[in-house]
């Protein structure tokens, strides 16, 4: 799979599948762990649903004519702002939805817990944990070279549901073992146990994900970029003579937003427009990130005001 979009179609339907597979084994197996895994994954697939559409959209902003007048006119600075957005309402809903689901596993715990159906449970455990791995993999071969925010997130959430498959398995061959001895107390507590485990291992994983989302989306300028940029600036004053400059930069989702703006001596001889699109090209080469999410603003004033 060679692009982003293919890989986000591939990943949703496996997503609802699992889903569905999940609710209905939850059901069939009486399992709260099982029940849950299966809407967390649903609202994981709706959220992929969501990046697909966005993904769409900024890869056809990028082509000419490939968008409608209409969006063109309404959205001209592009869509990279929705990135951070999606991806910051993706790992809230997944943070909301496993809070939910403690909540709910600790009052199960106080109220005794309930017994389950080990058969079906262990059967949805194995199918779902093979179903993580072999999407987790393409994901992560897939996004090595497309490297794509969406899709590492996609592949998170497919590694932890197939530690999820993975603790669900052992805990339900526990139980399934235990079931009938002198440890069969612990039986109607396993499901509830375990799902308070899965969910105290979920809740802190889309954190860094929220965290840079709200960053991308308040324009927190990246140190890295910003360091970047400034040395550039510092080595095309130096040479060309300039008086200084004033660097804007930021990071939106994928985007990479830059506004230089250099101050020129009055008294520097003038050039033709030739001349000052040949000095932008040495600076657009000498930043880097030449791709169609690069936004790249250069202008040249003798007023410092038009700067700041």
């Amino acid at each position: 799979m060679s692009s982003e979009q293919a890989v986000l179609r591939a990943s949703i339907v496996a997503t609802i599948l699992v889903a569905a597979f999940g609710i209905v084994f939850g059901l069939l197996s009486r399992s709260y762990s099982i029940a849950f895994d299966g809407i967390y994954s649903l609202a994981d697939a709706g959220m992929s649903v969501l990046a697909l559409i966005v993904s769409g959209l900024i890869s056809r902003s990028a082509r000419s004519g490939a968008l409608s007048d209409r969006l063109q006119h309404r959205f001209s600075m592009g869509f990279w702002h929705l990135e951070p957005i999606v991806l910051g309402l993706d790992g809230v809903l997944l943070v909301t939805v496993s809070i939910y689901a403690l909540i709910n596993a600790a009052m199960d715990l106080r109220n005794g817990g309930h017994t389950l159906e080990f058969d079906y449970a262990i059967i949805y455990a194995v199918v779902t944990f093979v179903a993580c791995i072999v999407m987790a993999g393409i994901g992560i071969r897939s996004n090595k070279h497309i490297q794509s925010d969406f899709i590492a997130l996609d592949a998170k959430a497919w590694i932890m549901s197939g530690g999820i498959s993975a603790s669900l398995l052992i805990a339900f061959s526990i139980g399934y073992l235990v079931d009938g001895t002198k440890l069969g107390w612990i039986v109607p507590y396993i499901d509830s146990a375990v799902l308070m485990v899965v969910c105290l291992v979920l809740i802190p994983v889309p954190i860094s994900t929220i965290r840079q989302a709200f960053l991308d989306i308040l324009l927190v300028t990246p140190e890295e970029l910003n360091h970047h940029v400034e040395r550039v600036a510092e080595g095309i004053v130096a040479k060309h003579g300039f008086v200084s400059y004033r660097a804007y930069v930021a990071k939106v989702g994928r985007a990479k937003q830059i506004e230089l703006y250099f101050i020129v001596p009055d008294a520097m001889p003038a050039k033709t427009i030739h001349e000052w699109d040949l000095i932008r090209d040495e600076i657009g080469e000498t930043i880097g990130f030449d791709t169609p999410d690069r936004w790249l603003t250069i202008a040249f004033t003798a007023d410092t005001e038009w700067a700041e």
